[in-house]
């Protein structure tokens, strides 16, 4: 069982940072192929909205499409017409936070301390995604998780991989944003299909 805000989908998100919108469809059918079902391309990527138009055009209900390095509520806007449906920020910006409810989309905000958590949860976060996670640390996200309302999802961004999934498991995180030890360009979307498959197999171990 996961969480109900990744939708039925396992919990890692695949971070494409720098993905091209003509290799997204072919490397979507990798990821979804191997178990994958969120997606998100940074908007620092080449062209992302149009990478995130084929791909949402693409998954025909098998996936879930969004957009990360969102920082503003025009980009949360261009992203819903794109056919976005995940908004992920590296920051809290509690317009932003608000701007995605308000269009239907879900929310996961970066956050790094105790005052952040809070206030992006106040402004209406759907989750909430630790980053930079490998400087926190799974004793940090533990330790902060205590004062967080029980059961809230939590995801790990930043040095996550294969090997260390399961520490993060016991520190209380649920979820995974999984980037460059998944993706980087140049990658054929057989390539990412085969970590893809990788990423998912120490998810299903670790969690029994």
């Amino acid at each position: 069982m996961t969480h109900p805000v990744f939708a039925g989908h396992a919990p890692l998100v695949a971070i494409l940072r720098g993905i091209r919108p003509d290799e997204a469809g072919a490397t979507l059918e990798a990821l979804i192929g191997s178990g994958i079902g969120l997606v998100e391309v940074p908007l620092n990527s080449p062209h992302p909205l149009d990478s995130i138009r084929v791909m949402a055009e693409c998954a025909g209900g098998r996936a879930r499409i969004g957009a990360g390095t969102v920082l503003t509520v025009e980009e949360v806007a261009a992203v819903a017409d794109a056919g976005g449906t995940l908004i992920v920020s590296p920051n809290r910006n509690d317009d932003v936070i608000r701007a995605t409810r308000a269009a239907g989309l879900a929310s996961f905000p970066g956050v790094f301390t105790p005052t952040e958590a809070l206030g992006a949860i106040a402004a209406g976060a759907d989750a909430l995604k630790f980053f930079p996670a490998e400087v926190l640390g799974p004793a940090g996200v533990k330790a902060m998780s205590a004062i967080l309302p029980r059961g809230f999802p939590l995801l790990a961004v930043g040095g996550v991989d294969a090997g260390n999934i399961g520490t993060w498991l016991a520190a209380g995180v649920v979820g995974f944003g999984i980037g460059s030890s998944l993706y980087k360009p140049g990658l054929s979307p057989a390539e990412v299909g085969q970590r893809a498959k990788a990423m998912v197999a120490a998810w299903k171990k670790a969690t029994g």
